[in-house]
């Protein structure tokens, strides 16, 4: 049975390895049947959390006036979700961040999603500078009961397209087509 699979990308940098890596995922996910949406959430305009409470009093519906509720209206329908982002001092970049933590509605609201995956490249040619991204995703996928469907790091990349090649694009486009 086909999914619905929302991706998130933060890489601020089009057509780079991160961007690179999720349309390796995405080409796997499609080719196995599924339907997914791309979020390039640094080209989108989305305000961090007030922690005003808002989205909780009027059923999920944020106080800010910008891109956010198309992911929202995505997620609520979605049944996988993929982070995507270049590492960032050792997390996710801010566009991504500030998504995840409008994602906050989401708590009081039962969405069909059951898997969450992440995509991470990095210049540090050491793959545990990407502990903080990977504790994030461990913490949603508790937080919201999703099963953990697996990282892909592609560590060591610097220039725009260095990842051309490289296996981890093979494991981007094997976790597409079995998430």
């Amino acid at each position: 049975m086909s999914k619905n699979i929302v991706v998130l990308s933060g890489s601020p940098r089009k057509g780079g390895n991160t961007d690179m890596l999720a349309a390796a995922f995405i080409e796997g996910a499609e080719s196995a049947g599924n339907y997914v949406t791309l979020f390039r959430t640094a080209d989108m305009r989305i305000g961090g959390c007030l922690g005003c409470g808002h989205c909780f009093k009027e059923k999920g519906v944020c106080v800010q006036k910008d891109d956010m509720p198309q992911i929202l209206d995505a997620l609520r329908k979605a049944d996988a979700l993929v982070l995507a982002s270049p590492i960032y001092y050792w997390s996710v970049t801010a566009q991504l961040k500030s998504a995840v933590d409008r994602m906050y509605p989401l708590i009081s609201v039962k969405t069909p999603i059951q898997r969450a995956a992440m995509l991470l490249t990095c210049g540090n040619k050491n793959e545990d500078v990407n502990e903080g991204a990977v504790f994030m995703l461990n913490r949603l996928c508790g937080a919201y009961g999703w099963d953990n469907a697996g990282v892909v790091t592609a560590a060591g990349l610097h220039e725009k397209g260095e990842i051309a090649g490289r296996a981890e694009l093979d494991k981007a486009r094997a976790l597409g087509g079995t998430i």
